[in-house]
């Protein structure tokens, strides 16, 4: 079976769990914005983890599908039509060919994502079917759909989990116009006046529309950087370092005036200092969050990090359960 795009929504992209194994070479590991989400949306149906759906971002695309199918749509809250009448999210919806799926407004968030048994089964691309359009790889012609696009869907799994007929409430993710973001400062805090450290992690910050897979900015009170020779090489603004490598997830604070945190699409590396590192396991909030959302990075230590990694992949497990 496949699936026919009539419309592409603002942006719509095949994603999986991402590419791994790349990231020393420049090929960042994609992937799923909110991984937690799109496991859901791929459990509802049957399918694995692993399996490729489509992610979408706002405004959502309008979908003909030319064969009996299993869907299902979780993420940002958003009004989900199946010929035009309002059907439930966050559940199992059976499908029949000819069948037109679209969306209404979105409402809270900005990413939601949409599964159909058997999975997306486009070529995979160095081991992960997700789109990086910046490398143009992965997903249909490493770009966003288009209106016209066909996307295959491989055969339901034999050996399935048991569908779920809908999500039970304690395990939706929640959508908040606020929210603690938990960071590791470094590698180049030291950099930072007491002032401005101070600032990174006490002061409220509202995410900006300058906002998407690569990364995210944040407007704010700013930050101070110490006045201080620069090493050869590194530029003369006092936030530029020799080059280095970007942990995912990294906070850069280019002139000390907009944090931006690099996402699952973001270069490797580069001649920004990293003030800070978002935790893996905070890193499903950002595909939550819409612009203006106020969000406070708070810093933890490697202990609280590793607690928190273990839980999240606790909840992450009670998915496949």
């Amino acid at each position: 079976m496949s699936l026919e795009i009539i419309k592409p929504g603002l942006s719509t992209t095949v994603q999986d769990r991402g590419r791994f194994g790349y990231y020393r070479y420049g090929i960042p590991q994609g992937g799923a914005m909110d991984q937690y989400a799109a496991a859901l949306a791929n459990r509802i149906v049957g399918n694995t983890a692993d399996d490729a759906l489509l992610e979408c971002s706002y405004l959502g695309p309008k979908i003909s599908i030319d064969s009996d199918a299993l869907i299902s749509v979780t993420g940002a809250p958003i009004d989900v039509l199946v010929n035009g009448v309002e059907v439930e999210q966050n559940a199992r919806l059976e499908l029949e060919a000819g069948d037109e799926l679209s969306f209404g407004v979105i409402k809270g968030g900005t990413k939601f994502f949409i599964a159909v048994a058997g999975g997306i089964d486009v070529p995979e691309a160095l081991g992960s079917r997700s789109t990086y359009p910046i490398g143009r790889i992965g997903g249909l012609e490493g770009r966003a759909l288009i209106a016209g696009d066909t996307l295959p869907v491989g055969l339901p799994h034999p050996e399935s989990l048991p569908r779920l007929e809908r999500v039970p409430k304690d395990m939706l993710p929640e959508y908040s116009r606020s929210m603690r973001v938990r960071v590791m400062v470094g590698l180049y805090d030291h950099k930072l006046t007491d002032e401005g450290l101070r600032n990174l992690t006490e002061a409220e910050w509202t995410l900006t529309p300058v906002a998407d897979r690569m990364g995210l900015r944040f407007d704010g009170p700013g930050v101070e950087w110490k006045d201080e020779p620069q090493p050869f090489g590194a530029g003369q603004d006092p936030s530029n370092i020799t080059d280095a490598g970007y942990p995912v997830g990294s906070i850069q604070i280019p002139g000390g005036t907009q944090p931006i945190v690099l996402h699952y699409d973001a270069v490797s590396g580069g001649g920004y200092a990293q003030a800070g590192t978002v935790i893996s396991a905070d890193m499903d909030l950002f595909a939550r969050m819409s612009p203006g959302t106020k969000v406070r990075f708070v810093p933890v230590d490697m202990e609280e990090a590793l607690a928190a990694r273990a839980e999240a992949r606790a909840r992450f497990d009670r998915i496949w359960s």
